[in-house]
């Protein structure tokens, strides 16, 4: 089954690739390489979901967050490769705002690393760090980036 396929088995659409807001691009290409920018969770009608974790954003809802995220990041590694089946995971940043004393970061990073093993089966395994962070920019919970290579 191709990561298309499995995107629609899951019922999931790729978003279209949020137009930076600063001096930045989506994407960067070395080689085979695609060092993908930091995105936030953005809901299907483009607008960024914010909150801090443990006040107003449960794990279980920044587990979604995570998963938006990942999304995002796939249309912008499908853009970046032409082809999500050209696509392999190598590394994720994930960075969680949320509020002093929260250790659950990992269990919120998951709703993306669980994303890309579902749509990119083996090539979404990646390595990958879970990070809390005293803010991060908009009020967004969650930031992630990613590491990806093109493969034949």
């Amino acid at each position: 089954m191709t990561p298309e396929e499995r995107l629609k088995s899951l019922g999931l659409v790729l978003p279209k690739v949020p137009t930076p807001v600063a001096n930045y691009v989506p994407f960067k290409i070395d080689g085979r390489t695609i060092y993908l920018s930091g995105q936030g969770p953005r809901k299907p009608d483009g607008k960024l979901v914010t909150g801090r974790v443990g006040e107003e954003i449960s794990v279980e809802q920044a587990y979604e967050c995570a998963r938006l995220v990942g999304l995002g990041l796939l249309a912008a590694a499908k853009l970046a490769a032409g082809d999500l089946g050209k696509v392999e995971a190598l590394k994720l940043l994930g960075m969680v705002n949320a509020v002093p004393g929260f250790t659950d970061q990992p269990k919120v990073i998951n709703g993306c690393s669980d994303l890309f093993v579902e749509v990119l089966g083996d090539r979404g395994r990646h390595a990958r760090s879970a990070v809390g962070m005293g803010s991060l920019p908009s009020n967004m919970p969650v930031e992630i980036e990613a590491i990806m290579r093109i493969v034949d």
